[in-house]
């Protein structure tokens, strides 16, 4: 991070401990998956952290199209394939955000990288990029045949116990889940999504007795984390 960039572009004293945390951040802080030394097609996604005077900090997500081949219907962060013209993991997120939702990557303070992930379904090694959005601005879907929906979800709504779940692919895969605002947002997004949280020092202790088997594509709205039955046998 530039100490001498402008005070208005510098991050907010929240963010202070996930970024000292993050200097030690390793892959196994996000996924028990090792990241393959060659192979997978690099791509980045966009981490973006702003803040809003009625709700506090959030972070950018968007749901993808139901009609897509790859991630339908799956909330995610801004981001996608590395071009051969990026000239790092930071431009790939930007051009991909700003191709998405109209993001101005000039809006937008780049503060890490964090570890390179894979995704096995995919084949995408992906790096998250962390950034701080000094100048918030309307964003919205670019292509409705991508992307389906854009929302800034609040940090305090992420972490309320109430809204958090684990889910239950078809496959017999379990992981972590947030249903917040219509939105149940799990798999690669929600996995790095609760591992920055507990790095923030902001995740609350919530239920992880909590899950649900994962709705169809295009379920509307999310499952309400609070009222679901619990399914003992996932934890077995």
């Amino acid at each position: 991070m530039n100490l001498r960039e402008p005070a208005d572009r510098q991050p907010p004293g929240w963010l202070g401990p996930l970024l000292g945390r993050l200097g030690t951040a390793r892959t196994e802080d996000f996924t028990q998956l090792r990241t393959p030394d060659r192979g997978g097609r690099e791509s980045a996604v966009l981490v973006l952290l702003g803040e809003d005077a009625a709700t506090g900090p959030d972070v950018l997500v968007l749901q993808r199209a139901a009609t897509l081949r790859n991630h339908a219907g799956q909330p995610a962060f801004p981001g996608g394939a590395a071009d051969p013209e990026d000239v790092d993991a930071s431009a790939t997120a930007l051009r991909e955000a700003n191709e998405e939702v109209g993001l101005d990557p000039a809006s937008v303070t780049v503060l890490a990288q964090l570890p390179r992930l894979w995704i096995p379904v995919s084949d995408f090694v992906v790096t998250p990029v962390l950034a701080w959005w000094h100048a918030p601005h309307p964003v919205d879907s670019r292509d409705p045949a991508e992307v389906a929906h854009v929302a800034r979800l609040p940090v305090a709504e992420l972490v309320d116990p109430d809204n958090r779940l684990r889910v239950r692919h078809s496959s017999g895969w379990i992981g972590p889940a947030f249903s917040v605002r219509g939105m149940l947002v799990w798999g690669f997004t929600a996995g790095v999504l609760a591992a920055l949280l507990e790095m923030g020092g902001w995740s609350r202790p919530w239920p992880r007795s909590r899950v649900i088997d994962l709705p169809p594509i295009g379920a509307s709205p999310a499952p309400s984390a609070g009222t679901d039955e619990v399914d003992e046998s996932a934890l077995r």
